[in-house]
This record gives C-alpha cells, sequence and structure tokens, in this order.
C-alpha cells in the first residue's frame, strides 16, 4: 500500500497530477475544495472512492482512495474535532482506521495546532486498543515548539501514541529524532531559509513492520504549488 499526504494549499483539481504520478492508494489531502468544486481532469485516474470534511468549501480534508479500496468516516466521529477525521479503510490486505488530520481549527481557541490532534487522541484512544490505525496529515506542530507546562505538546502526543505502539514513519525510517528532523514538509512563506517539519504519518506496528520507503518531497519540485511538501509512504 501506498499513502501520500500532502497539504496542497488549495486547488487540488489542478495539482492533484502531480501526486498521482506516484501511484498512491490511499491519498490524505489538507486545504482541498469540496466535491461540489473538485472537478479532475479525465485524462487523470478516478478515485474508486473519496471523503470530504470541512466547513469552507474551499479548504477542507479530503480523502482519497484508489485501486479498490474503500473509505467510511467512523460512527466514532465527533463533528466538534472538526478536520480530523477518523475514517474506515476497507479493500486492501486488513481493515485499518486512517485519521485524517489537519490541526487546524481557528475556532477551538484554547486548543491550536497540536492541542487539536492531542484532544482527538484522547476522544480516539479507545479505538486504537482494537484496530491498526494511521494518523496521517499536516499537524502545524514540531517539539521545537513544546511548552513544557502545557498539556499535550508535541513531545506529549509523540509518547502518547509511542506509549499505544504507534510511531512517526518518516522519523522511524530515516532514524531520525523528533525537533531535529533532516527533512523539513514546510517552508513558510515558500522561502527555502525558513524549513520545518510540520507533516507527519503516524503508524500502529501492524503498519510499523511492513514499511518499505518515505519518501519527502524535494523543495524545488514543489515551491510553485504548496508551501508543504508531501510525504511518501509505502508499506508491503
Amino acid at each position: 500500500m501506498k499513502l501520500v499526504t500532502w497539504n496542497c494549499n488549495m486547488a487540488y483539481r489542478k495539482k492533484a497530477q502531480f501526486i498521482l504520478a506516484f501511484q498512491p492508494d490511499i491519498v490524505v489531502v489538507q486545504e482541498c475544495e469540496d466535491p461540489e468544486h473538485l472537478k479532475f481532469s479525465a485524462d487523470l485516474q478516478q478515485p474508486s472512492d473519496m471523503i470530504w470534511h470541512g466547513t469552507n468549501p474551499h479548504k477542507g480534508v479530503g480523502v482519497f482512495a484508489y485501486n479498490g479500496y474503500r473509505l467510511k468516516i467512523h460512527k466514532s466521529h465527533d463533528p466538534e474535532l472538526k478536520t480530523i477525521i477518523p475514517v474506515k479503510v476497507t479493500g486492501g490486505e486488513r481493515d485499518f482506521l486512517l485519521f485524517a488530520v489537519w490541526a487546524n481549527n481557528p475556532q477551538d481557541k484554547k486548543f491550536q495546532y497540536v492541542g487539536q490532534v492531542w484532544k482527538a487522541v484522547q476522544h480516539y484512544a479507545h479505538l486504537l486498543k482494537r484496530n491498526p490505525s494511521i494518523w496521517a496529515g499536516d499537524f502545524n506542530s514540531n517539539s521545537i515548539w513544546d511548552k513544557p507546562k502545557r498539556e499535550g505538546n508535541h513531545t506529549h502526543l509523540v509518547k502518547f501514541l509511542a506509549d499505544r505502539k504507534i510511531h512517526s514513519v518518516y522519523h522511524h525510517h530515516h532514524k531520525q529524532q523528533h525537533g531535529s528532523e533532516a527533512h523539513p514538509t514546510y517552508f513558510l512563506y515558500r522561502h527555502q531559509d525558513k524549513p520545518y517539519h510540520m507533516d507527519y504519518c503516524f503508524a500502529s506496528q501492524h503498519f510499523i513492520k511492513k514499511l518499505q520507503q518515505v519518501g519527502v518531497g524535494v523543495y524545488n519540485d514543489w515551491r510553485d504549488h504548496s508551501d508543504h511538501k508531501p510525504l511518501i509512504i509505502s508499506f508491503k
């Protein structure tokens, strides 16, 4: 299975061709327009299934499945968590839960960015005991921004997931430490001298054992399309 997550910086319909070049099975897209505006070119592979969730028709979370994979929002979905969506994925070797993440709910002033993911892992913790899971998307977070006295900072999130044997595939594969990543996924204002690592794919042990490759888009290849670079993950 190949999974790609990318904050497309809107207008995904005009950029999908660059993601589909990776021949993905599952694509998680942040800042994606809603299905009414999302008309793919006829010469592109069409998704076998898709889910979109958001309040702004031009900027939500889209999940796209290919090659026979199917998607369904899990019955435990809490709409108050906005753009962190639990999705049941079927049609592959084994059913699993995909949490599509875009940690950017401006209405939640108390829990901003990583705080929103922290709330989500607490809410959905009971599901993690029973199902293989993947958390993928734009977390807007890194341990370099930890506030030590704040419950649910990035380091707390990493530990919470690690205690449940869910780990960042990038850090596992490239043997990196959180806060010292060699491959940035985001460039502030698209400036090459302002790099950060903010996009992640955390996967349970079922997937970690099958991990083959984790790639990050190259700055020059993606700067005209978005301020974020895609994460491309391959499992056996």
